[in-house]
Formats: structure tokens, sequence, C-alpha cells
């Protein structure tokens, strides 16, 4: 294939993805409009995916698969990402006979694309109201990067007595931005600089995240798939720009050590040592002093994106976990 036709094609694929995302929005926009206060789903064994209207009027998107008598799992995802993120794991648990349940975050996916709400106190009100929604009970939260500060600002403050465990993955607490108090942190000129590279062209953007530090394909011995590369494109240009850009202060800059203290029921942290986007040396390794009840497993050479590029691994130590 010639250099000229394979850039053709490629700009076609991206172009279909960008269409079908278009076209996925739609009828999840429409239906949106028409949502009410009770589930869906009927029968104890469905799947099915809907959405709630919270309280200031913003329509959150939410799949919820399984056996309503089973256990809940809930799968909060990254910046800027979806609830598709949770493919591997929702599927897997699924078959285990779980009740996997995930939701987009409010500004992502096919959620409201938000103008305001866009930080942690509103994106763990939106969980409550979920899981007041879905009546979950018994349930473990899991939550990769951004969705793992959810998990914390939501197990620390709502969650009593509707939460079993939680699961911090690749996750940014206790605080990512470089301050007297953290002095191990990143400088906020990193964050200015994705700002600024959001503003300036995002679809390329989150072309560059994935192609390189994300998921560790900028290693000299990495296995790239473009699929997966794609599919993180897709999943980011669904969202709203205006929630993404405010996101970035939200996992940046939000403050979870009062959280992280707070936090009562057993709860393990999962971390890749070649983590580019949140490293460990100032998240999990902190985080973990302050949990009451928590274990902490890293694994060598794993990057951000562990829960798909080693699904096998992660699934395997997540079962482990929560059978417990």
């Amino acid at each position: 294939m010639s250099q000229s036709i394979h850039q053709a094609t490629r700009r076609g694929v991206m172009a279909a993805g960008l269409g079908l995302a278009a076209a996925a929005a739609t009828p999840f926009a429409q239906s949106a409009q028409a949502s009410t206060k009770q589930p869906s789903s009927k029968g104890k064994d469905t799947m099915s995916s809907s959405t709630i209207t919270t309280k200031d009027g913003t329509q959150i998107f939410y799949k919820d698969w399984g056996s309503r008598d089973a256990q809940p799992l809930v799968f909060h995802h990254g910046w800027p990402l979806s609830s598709d993120d949770w493919d591997a794991q929702m599927m897997f648990f699924l078959e285990k006979g779980y009740r996997v349940i995930a939701h987009d975050r409010r500004g992502h996916g096919r959620s409201s694309q938000t103008e305001t709400g866009n930080e942690m106190d509103t994106y763990a009100a939106d969980v409550a109201e979920l899981a007041e929604h879905l009546d979950l009970k018994n349930a473990v939260h899991i939550g990769h990067s951004t969705g793992g500060g959810e998990v914390a600002h939501y197990v620390a403050r709502a969650g009593r007595g509707r939460v079993a465990k939680a699961v911090l993955i690749g996750a940014v607490p206790p605080i990512m931005v470089k301050s007297d108090k953290n002095p191990g942190g990143l400088p906020i000129e990193v964050f200015d600089g994705f700002r600024a590279a959001l503003l300036a062209n995002r679809a390329q953007f989150f072309l560059d995240i994935p192609t390189g530090p994300f998921y560790g394909f900028n290693r000299p011995d990495a296995k790239v798939s473009q699929g997966v590369i794609q599919n993180w494109w897709r999943q980011g240009m669904m969202g709203g720009a205006k929630a993404h850009y405010d996101c970035i202060k939200a996992f940046s800059e939000t403050d979870f050590t009062e959280d992280l203290q707070k936090i009562a029921v057993p709860t393990l942290v999962m971390h890749g040592e070649d983590d580019q986007i949140v490293p460990i040396a100032d998240s999990a390794l902190l985080s973990i002093k302050l949990l009451k009840h928590g274990t902490l497993k890293t694994y060598k050479g794993f990057p951000h994106g562990m829960a798909t590029t080693h699904a096998d691994v992660i699934n395997a130590d997540l079962l482990e976990f929560i059978k417990a």
C-alpha cells in the first residue's frame, strides 16, 4: 500500500469514527429527554443502558448488566473517557456472576456536555444519585485515574451503608499538582500544557496521549494497538471540550487526603510502576499510608492504562480482592 493510500485510509477511519460517535450520541440524547427516576431494566437478569436526571438537570448515562440479586461492581472511568473504557472488566465480571455498572461522568461520553459542575464534589454527588436510583448495596467501587479520585470522594462522603470495598487503579489521589505540601507532585505547568493542547487541537491531543504515554506505547518494546488508540480517541471526542478542560483542574488540584483518611472499607490500591501519567511515587505510595484498611499491589513495567493492556492480570487480581 502506498503512503498516500495509507494516509487516506487512516483519515477515512478517523472520520468514520467521529461520525459513529456523533450518530451514537443522537439517540442517547433523545432518550434522555424521556428518562424517568425508575430503572429501565425489567426482571432480575437483564442487561440495560439508560439515563438518570440529576438534581441540577444533568443527564447521566449508565450501563447496568447482570442479575439484580448479584453483588454490584461499579466502575468509574478516567479522563476524558467513558464507561466503554471498562469493556474488558465488565464482560469478565458479568461472566463471573456479578452485577456490573458503569456510568459516563457528566461532560463525558453520552452524558450531558455540562458547562458547570465539572469538579469532584459534583462528580461524587452524581454517583450518590446513581447509587440511590439503583438502590445499590454491598457494592465494590472501582476507579481508574480520575475515576479513582471520584471513588475516594464518593466513598468517604456519601457511600456509608452502600459500599463494601473500594479499588483505586492508577488513581490520582492524594493530589497530583506540586506544592509546598506536595513537593513530589507535577508542576502546574504540566497541567497548563494539557489545557493549552486541548484548546489548540483537542482531536490531535487525544491521539497523542494514547499513542504515547497512556498505554506505554512510546516504550521501545511496546506492542502497539491501533485499535486501542482509536478507541481512546473515539471515547474522548464524544465528550465536551468545556467539561474536559475543567476536569483537568479537578483531577490535578483536588486534595483527596482527608477522603483517604475517612475511608473505612477495605481498599485495594493498584498501580503500574511505569505509569507515565500518574507517577506512582506521588500517588499510590502516598495513598496507601493514608488508608485505614489499604492493600497496595504494584506492577513492574505496567503503564497507566494497564486495565486495558494487561486486562488478564488486573481482572484476576480484582477478582481475588473482591472475593476475599
